[in-house]
């Protein structure tokens, strides 16, 4: 819901910082792989019971350079293979951080974690199979930015996915019942996007697994 907005705000930075990185050698996907790293060793400093706003630094890095990554590819030239390593990096990004939590303290976080988690794997069905459909039907749209994938908007996008994380870290205790209500307006945004694309692909047949 605010990655339109806040897409406006951070492009102009992130697109300078991005051609000073270009000119200096670096490549997206290796900015890409870079990020993931920093997120990961968030995800293992929430695991190991460091305190939460210690393992922000890390995430917070990883997400920086996850923006970095489409501006040094646009300063220099995209692939199909970057755009689809940025977002499986992300979504093992996405994975990791609540499974952190759990780890941290299975028996307070598990239930709400797997909730979670579900609801994760559920909004990311609805994501991409949006994404597959309006490939093929030759769809575009820069809400969100410049993006390899087609982005469906949704109540919960990445903007809102780091805020959540944000205050996890700066408040773990409140995981169980923010993960909760965080996968339930998951599953609400999974539904918008079921319905919008039951009124946008539903005027041609086609073959169903």
């Amino acid at each position: 819901m605010l990655d339109g907005a806040m897409r406006r705000l951070i492009d102009p930075p992130l697109n300078r910082t991005g051609r000073w990185l270009a000119a200096r050698g670096a490549t997206a996907d290796g900015i890409t792989l870079l990020g993931l790293g920093f997120g990961l060793a968030a995800a293992g400093m929430i695991a190991g019971g460091l305190p939460g706003w210690l393992a922000l630094v890390p995430l917070l890095i990883g997400r920086v350079l996850d923006g970095l990554d489409g501006a040094v590819a646009r300063a220099t030239f995209k692939t199909d293979f970057g755009g689809y390593f940025d977002i499986f990096c992300d979504f093992v990004f996405y994975a990791a951080i609540p499974l952190a939590f759990v780890l941290r303290d299975p028996q307070a976080n598990g239930v709400a974690g797997a909730f979670l988690l579900a609801a994760f794997y559920t909004n990311a069905a609805s994501f991409l199979g949006y994404a597959i459909i309006a490939a093929k039907r030759r769809m575009s749209t820069t809400q969100q930015g410049e993006k390899s994938l087609y982005y469906a908007v949704g109540l919960l996008e990445g903007t809102e996915t780091i805020v959540f994380f944000t205050l996890l870290c700066l408040f773990p205790a409140m995981f169980p019942a923010a993960a909760m209500v965080f996968g339930g307006l998951c599953l609400v945004t999974a539904a918008a996007r079921v319905v919008l694309g039951r009124r946008e692909f539903f005027d041609a047949p086609s073959g169903r697994d």
